[in-house]
Order: structure tokens, then C-alpha cells, then sequence
């Protein structure tokens, strides 16, 4: 596992590893290509347009029900049947519709999963198929079918010259790899289709004949496009009224109402799509999900961006119907969409459920960590239920405020938290509390928050195991000591590095960009500060150590470097702490001037290692992070 690491690029860390993809497209494409079905489907082109064979009815009857008492986000019921059936089962109309007034019962400060009794259906994979040319559209589907999605949509206002009576029999023509999931997104909504409504609920109603097991409207017209429909809806055919909203995730309250609404119309499934400005907007959908359960409604709930990336990973722990999962990369229909084969291969997301334990970690930015990779495959290993996902988070004190519930477990913590991270503990391990930062957070199951540093030892031994490597030195002493060590950065990470050369006997100079920073660093540790316009010009003497703690480097500004070529002439090994990617510019022209590298690649892996056996409970003996 290690080998593969080191070989993966930035680029590569998620997504390259399923770029064969793109192949299945181009080969399955070729294949329809010459397909009798296929052309025979696309040979009468002037055949004329599909048109409505059902007149709409006069106004729908509405039945009035009576709202219903709240159950409270804390009390699941254990009775409860699963909240999704497959596609051809009607599943029937809940006795009452949800309230606003749920909305009041749920708590923001405690997210908390339906109960383990309550029966779960598995949360379905929906990969969207966005291609422009119907061919190339139902490749995706074939190749997203062997990626193992459940399910997948198609976007028909993706497709260039949409014809539906043309288009659409080709596209839902059975046997078909996968079922479908018809949307035609207006560009009000967020879609590319600029047309009026007729003509759109048409190639709808045109999918559901065809035999399309999902369709997709969207609230602000649902109730016309059910008038237009007139009840001849297929009973095979679910239909999604669908809610997006682009600019913000609303409050509590205003989910409920919106969730009330949307039933109304008579959707067979819910799905609400808001967006995130802060992470602790997805805590407020997970608890719309886990009301929809206890009521046995069907949910697809989603939070778009960055910060709503765990709305897609964790779903099936709160209830979710189904997430969306990119084909690759690239090819998204909203944002932060991870690829299909990520959820599958790196989230585990198929064994995720009401019992699995979360893990994570939070950062700023948090997209390039390699960590859910690695803490993923180790829990994999020792068969833990438990899951590692990215948290980009803002304000590190209300994220741990909102999620703490007992099943958030554990968090590694890096740039720029590990500082905020001691003040936010309840208890601080000494090392951790004398470094003056925190890059493990572990609740305990009092609801206590104990923060510990693993830094400090494993880019300390990377940097020891690196010169023993290519140095001749003492055995019985660290090759640290004794040595001039200049430290870049006086954040967390340099704090730990900072303090390890001491302990082992170095003698530390702290350099940053802010001197004010740098000098109360130097003074905790009892070591001279300078900026690093000064450090440019710094060399009392030959053979020193350069540690690079900053993001300096770091992708996507590969280009920059925290010292120039000319200055590091004068040290003997040079490390750097950022590892995406693997060789940065400060590694690759210190190699070119001789020095020792020692790639912060190493000190992941190794504080990952006690990472590990904080969050498990088992040492890292048999090497699971190494595997």
C-alpha cells in the first residue's frame, strides 16, 4: 500500500486509479456503434416527434390530513419498515404528513443516526450520465453498471439535439444495464434545458411509458406536471420531486416545511439538494434523513460543495434513499460529487450503516489529504465498522460543538487547526499540551474530547531513519544531536517538529514569514527566530537540517518553494513536511545540491501509524496502515 502511495500524484490519489473508465466508454460506444438494436432505433431520424396521448385532468383533489404529533430526533422507532422499496413495489403513503413543527424537535448539537433496530434498505448508488450524444450517454450507463452503481440518471438536458421520441427509446430500450433515472433539469433549477414546461413534461411522461423506473420533477412545477400526467403515472415508475437550492442550506424549520411541501404533492420520494456555506450545515440535513426514516418516507438528501461532501459519503447511516456518485472525474452533476468508484472502493460506503463509527480529518484545506485513503483500508483490514472522511471545516470549536454525537469518534487535525485544537479538548496529553498542538482528537465515551500529538514522533524518526540511511552516525545517539535544525513554520506542525529536535538533543532556529510568530516560538523552545527573508542569507555553518512545516508547495502550487536553491547549499538534509506531492520543488533542487531528502510522505505514514492505535485501540504491530 505504501508503494502505491508514493506512486500516486495529487491528481492520481482518488480518481486516476479508475481512469479505465474512459476506455469502457470509448469501447462500449463502438460497440452500440455497430449494434442492429441501436440502429435500428436511429434509422427513421424524420419520424415524427412523440405526442401527449394523455389529456390532463381537471384540479387534482387534495386530501387534507391532519398534522401528527413530532417525534423527537433522539426517540427512532424500532418498528419501522425499510424506507426505500425496490423499483415495481408501491410503498404506502404514510398515515400523516411530516410537520413544520418537527423541525422544533430536532437538536443541531447532536446528530444521531436511526436506531440499529430500525430496518435500513441499502442506500442506492446513482451514477449520472452526462454525455452529449445519446450513444455516448448509454455507454456511461453500461460503464457505470461495471464501476457496481445501482442505478443511473440521465440528464437528458445534457443531450445535444434532444429528440425525445428518437432519443429516448434507444435509451430506455430493455434489457438495460442498470435502471434509469430520468431528469430533464430546466436552467432555473440548475439544468441546461431553456424550453417551456409542455414539451419537457412530455419526454418525462414519454420515460415513464418506456418503462423508466425514476422520474424527476422539481417542486416548483410538480403539481402541473402530476395535472398533465392525469394519473396515468406507471405504477413501476417512482416518481422524485426535487428541491435544489444553490445559494445556502436553510434552518431546521424551514427543512421541515419544505420536506411537508414536497410530500404533499404526492412524490413517491423526496429529494431535497441544499448547498453548504459551513460544515455544520450538513448536520441539519442528516436530521431531516433520520426524521424521514422514523416516518418512513423516502429521502434523498444532499448537500452540495466542499463542505457538504459528508452529506454524499454518510447518507446511508442517517437514512438516505440513494447519493450520486460521478462516473469519473470530470464528468459531476453537481458540486463536490465524488466518483462512484471512490464511495465504493475508498469510503467502503456498501458497509456503511446506523452503527458505523466516523472518523475524519479536519482541515483547511482538506481536499489533497491522502488520509481517508489510508484510514480507510486500515479499518477495512481489521474489519473495524468505521469510516474516514475529509471535514473542511471553518471553526473548528462549533464543529465539534455540532457533531457530538458518540458515533463522530475521532478526528486527525491538521493546517490550520492544531493549534485551536488543545483549547478545544477537554483533556490534553502532556507531550501534546507542552508542544502546544493537537493532531488526533479522540471522544471518549463520556462525550470528553482528549487530544494527543503524533506529529512530533513521526516526522521526527522520518527525518532520523533518513539520515542513518545516507550518513554514516552513532548508533547509540540520535544523528539530531547536536546539530543546527532550522524549523520553517511556527504553527502546529512546526511546534512538533520544533520540540522533537529539541527533546533529541538538536539545536533549533524557527523561521517564518511572520516574526512576531517566529520569535514566540523560538522562546518556548529556547532558540533564535528569523523571518524568512533572513533565512535566505542564514549560514553559520555547513552540514545544518531544514524542515519545511508550511504549505509551502503544496498542490496545487507546486511552483512555490519557502527557500531558494542558493540557500540550501548549506544544509546536509532537507525534509519537508508537504507531500502532495511526493517531491516537491524544495525536495528535488535540494537533492540537486547534494542534501539528503526526506519526503513528507514518510512522516504521514508514520503519524498515521499512531493515529491508528489511538482511534482503535490496537498497535499498529502488524503494520495495518502499512498494508
Amino acid at each position: 500500500m505504501v508503494g502505491d502511495l508514493q506512486e500516486l500524484s495529487y491528481q492520481e490519489s482518488f480518481h486516476g486509479a479508475f481512469s479505465a473508465a474512459n476506455a469502457a466508454v470509448r469501447l462500449i460506444t463502438q460497440r452500440m456503434e455497430s449494434s442492429p438494436a441501436w440502429n435500428t432505433a436511429y434509422s427513421n431520424r424524420d419520424a415524427p416527434r412523440h405526442t401527449r396521448i394523455h389529456q390532463p385532468a381537471g384540479p387534482r383533489e387534495t386530501k387534507q390530513v391532519p398534522p401528527q404529533p413530532p417525534v423527537p430526533a433522539n426517540q427512532v422507532s424500532t418498528s419501522s419498515a425499510p424506507s426505500h422499496q425496490p423499483p415495481g413495489r408501491r410503498r404506502p403513503r404514510p398515515a400523516h404528513l411530516l410537520t413544520t413543527t418537527m423541525a422544533a424537535a430536532m437538536s443541531v448539537s447532536a446528530v444521531v443516526p436511526p436506531a440499529a433496530a430500525v430496518a435500513l434498505a441499502r442506500t442506492l448508488l446513482c451514477v449520472p450520465a452526462t454525455a452529449r450524444a445519446p450513444r455516448e450517454m448509454a455507454a456511461e450507463v453500461a460503464a457505470a453498471a461495471a464501476l457496481g452503481a445501482d442505478l443511473a440518471e440521465l440528464r437528458l438536458d445534457r443531450l445535444a439535439g434532444f429528440a425525445p421520441s428518437r432519443d429516448l427509446p434507444a435509451l430506455l430500450a430493455k434489457p438495460r444495464t442498470l435502471p434509469a433515472l430520468v431528469t430533464y433539469r430546466p436552467t432555473w433549477e440548475g439544468g441546461e434545458y431553456e424550453g417551456e414546461d409542455e414539451p419537457r413534461f412530455e419526454a418525462l411522461q414519454l420515460a415513464m411509458e418506456l418503462g423508466a423506473e425514476y422520474v424527476d420533477i422539481e417542486l416548483k412545477v410538480a403539481d402541473k406536471f402530476i395535472k398533465f400526467m392525469s394519473g396515468k403515472k406507471p405504477e413501476t415508475c417512482k416518481l422524485i420531486v426535487s428541491s435544489h437550492n444553490y445559494e445556502n442550506t436553510p434552518s431546521a424549520e424551514e427543512l421541515g416545511k419544505l420536506l411537508a411541501q414536497i410530500q404533499a404533492t404526492g412524490a413517491d420520494i423526496v429529494k431535497i439538494a441544499t448547498t453548504a456555506t459551513e460544515i455544520v450545515d450538513v448536520s441539519r440535513m442528516f436530521q431531516i434523513l433520520v426524521h424521514c426514516q422514523e416516518k418512513q418516507v423516502p429521502i434523498i438528501g444532499l448537500v452540495m460543495n466542499d463542505r457538504g461532501f459528508i452529506s454524499r459519503v454518510l447518507c446511508p447511516k442517517f437514512g438516505g434513499y440513494l447519493t450520486f456518485g460521478s462516473l469519473e472525474k470530470g464528468k459531476e452533476s453537481a458540486p463536490a460529487q465524488p466518483t462512484v468508484a471512490d464511495l465504493i472502493n475508498v469510503y467502503n460506503i456498501r458497509q456503511i450503516g446506523p452503527d458505523t463509527k466516523v472518523f475524519g480529518i479536519i482541515g483547511k484545506p482538506v481536499g489533497h489529504s491522502k488520509s481517508p485513503i489510508l484510514h480507510n483500508e486500515a479499518f477495512r483490514s481489521v474489519g473495524l465498522n468505521a469510516v474516514y472522511v475529509p471535514f473542511l471545516v471553518d471553526d473548528l470549536a462549533k464543529f465539534l460543538h455540532t457533531y457530538s454525537s458518540p458515533d463522530f469518534a475521532g478526528f486527525s487535525c491538521t493546517i490550520p487547526h492544531k493549534e485551536d485544537a488543545v483549547r478545544c479538548c477537554d483533556e490534553v496529553d502532556p507531550i501534546a499540551r507542552d508542544i502546544g498542538a493537537v493532531n488526533t482528537i479522540i471522544r471518549k465515551p463520556n462525550g470528553n474530547l482528549v487530544g494527543y500529538n503524533t506529529d512530533y514522533v513521526g516526522a521526527i524518526s522520518a527525518i532520523e531513519d533518513g539520515i542513518r540511511a545516507t550518513q554514516s552516525t552513532r548508533s547509540t545517539t540520535s544523528p539530531l544531536a547536536g546539530r543546527l535544525f532550522v524549523v520553517i513554520g511556527a504553527g502546529g506542525a512546526g511546534k512538533a517538529l520544533a520540540y522533537g529536535a529539541k527533546e533529541k538533543g538538536a539545536r533549533v532556529v524557527i523561521a517564518n514569514r511572520t516574526f512576531a510568530r517566529a520569535q514566540e516560538l523560538g522562546n518556548l523552545i529556547g532558540g533564535p527566530a528569523l523571518t524568512l527573508a533572513e533565512l535566505e542569507n542564514y549560514h553559520p555553518e555547513e552540514g545544518m537540517i531544514l524542515a519545511n512545516t508550511t504549505a509551502i508547495g503544496m498542490h496545487p502550487n507546486t511552483n512555490d518553494t519557502p527557500l531558494s536553491k542558493q540557500a540550501l547549499k548549506s544544509y546536509a538534509v532537507v525534509f519537508d513536511a508537504v507531500y502532495t506531492p511526493k517531491e516537491t520543488r524544495l525536495l528535488r533542487e535540494a537533492a540537486e545540491c547534494g542534501a539528503t531528502v526526506v519526503s513528507g510522505l514518510e512522516m504521514f505514514i508514520r503519524q498515521a501509524e499512531g493515529q491508528f492505535e489511538h482511534f482503535t485501540g490496537m498497535p499498529d504491530s502488524q503494520g495495518y496502515i502499512l498494508k
